[in-house]
């Protein structure tokens, strides 16, 4: 849109009539002053603006854009039917002006300078535009780096934690391995050596299983399975791993379940294991399922220290850690983003539910049947 600045109605009329005629939307102001007050809450691409106004002449009134945010590239097109003197024109110029014209108009150089500025105006537009889209990925892109950096060295951290137990137990069972009354030691030393091998393995299987969503290899084998069977492994693969937790069952399953049978294991196990990390005082877990109509749900509730509100809808994005120290509680900040991932890929839904210091709940639902 173009406004024109004139005190004169007749002036108005002359230039609204020759813009408009040429495909051009007009709006008009009768003084400097109502210049300003109409640039603060329209956008324009043009101004053109008449030198000699009583109250603010148009230079003043060019200063003051000038000096405003949303209009200080907005073309400037003086016009003066009385100077057009060197010191005139530098003046205008000075002011923000982008060019002049002089009174009595010629309708032809009007239109050539409209048209010229009205479109150096749109394409300073688009390039603003596209330097904000710009800047702004590149904010997003230093986010995505500063959360992978953090993330790489969460997870040196993480996977030396089981390495370094491994190695412990490992050193123990050699020394107990002389002794034949170290045996039941020496068993127990086994046991957490595997447990801390199995660790290691889950961290390291998230790691490839992020690689692989990020490079669009991650692979589903679709297929009817036992769901009893399923559950079965997922509590036996879960109580080798954390022994001094006991999983309450509930609810009701479908006899047979198509879909990934380790991904949606992988799923379950992952949100019993978010459940043991943050329930340590509590050693309860409780896993619930139901059916109903053609969709299997899943949930698991702890009562250990909860989430605040603010964190919950963050859950599921990649790299995010709802504690504030990677020292607190274990983990890379990835395990629930596969597990959305997998869940979107079965065409289901998922979410979360907490409640601080009482505790939290993860759940699931995806369809029984698919296409076999």
């Amino acid at each position: 849109m173009v406004l024109i600045v004139d005190d004169l109605p007749e002036n108005l009329l002359g230039l609204r009539k020759i813009l408009e005629l040429n495909g051009f939307k007009v709006d008009e102001a009768y003084s400097g002053e109502e210049a300003l007050k109409k640039v603060l809450v329209t956008t324009y691409s043009l101004i053109i603006l008449d030198v000699q106004m009583p109250g603010m002449d148009g230079f003043e009134v060019a200063e003051a854009l000038a000096g405003f945010s949303k209009a200080k590239d907005i073309p400037v097109i003086f016009l003066s039917a009385v100077n057009t003197t060197k010191e005139f024109i530098t003046r205008g110029y000075l002011s923000g002006g982008y060019d002049y014209i002089t009174k009595p108009l010629d309708p032809d150089i009007l239109l050539l300078k409209a048209k010229n500025l009205h479109k150096l105006s749109q394409q300073n537009q688009e390039l603003k535009k596209t330097q904000a889209e710009l800047e702004k990925e590149i904010e997003v892109r230093k986010e995505a780096e500063r959360k992978k950096d953090e993330f790489l060295s969460i997870a040196s951290h993480e996977l030396k934690t089981p390495l370094t137990r491994a190695k412990g137990y490992v050193q123990l069972l050699k020394k107990f391995s002389t002794d034949p009354q170290k045996k039941e030691d020496s068993i127990l030393c086994l046991q957490r050596t595997e447990t801390q091998l199995e660790k290691l393995n889950l961290l390291v299987a998230g790691i490839l299983d992020l690689s692989n969503i990020e490079a669009g290899k991650m692979q589903f084998k679709m297929a009817p399975f036992n769901c009893s069977d399923m559950i079965e492994n997922i509590l036996e693969t879960f109580s080798n791993i954390y022994p001094d937790y006991t999983i309450i069952r509930s609810g009701e399953l479908p006899q047979t379940l198509y879909a990934d049978k380790d991904k949606i294991e992988q799923v379950v196990l992952d949100f019993l294991f978010n459940a043991a990390k943050y329930s340590q005082q509590s050693k309860e877990i409780y896993l619930n399922t139901t059916t109903g109509g053609n969709s299997f749900t899943v949930e698991v509730r702890d009562t250990g220290v909860g989430i605040s509100a603010e964190k919950l809808p963050h859950l599921f994005q990649k790299y995010y850690r709802a504690e504030d120290s990677y020292n607190e509680f274990q983990g890379l900040g990835i395990s629930l983003f596969i597990c959305s991932v997998i869940i979107r890929h079965h065409k289901g839904t998922y979410g979360a539910k907490s409640v601080q210091n009482e505790g939290s709940s993860f759940y699931f639902t995806i369809p029984v049947a698919g296409n076999e």
